[in-house]
């Protein structure tokens, strides 16, 4: 998976967790971001790296976005291995 697929898989996860403003009160408390933060540097690699993070915290999270998108859980964690701090900690900006 390129770098570039791995950011495409990160920003559809981000729109699947903003759809839930319950996921997206939980992203934004987990990662201290603000909604306009979030928005501004949605693009910025190291933060979906940490978006694919808060993802895959969670089974029934990972495995419901996987069914939303058409993405084994797989394709999902080899796309966080791409992104800045793959090594499994969350990075933000």
């Amino acid at each position: 998976m390129t770098p570039e697929s791995a950011e495409t898989v990160a920003l559809k996860a981000l729109a699947f967790i903003a759809a839930d403003s319950d996921e997206l009160e939980r992203l934004l408390a987990r990662t201290g971001l603000t909604p306009e933060t979030l928005r501004s540097q949605a693009g910025d690699p190291a933060l979906l790296g940490g978006v694919l993070d808060f993802l895959l915290e969670q089974d029934d999270r990972l495995l419901a976005f996987c069914q939303d998108a058409g993405l084994a859980p797989e394709e999902t964690t080899r796309a966080r291995s791409r992104l800045p701090g793959g090594a499994g900690e969350m990075v933000l900006p």
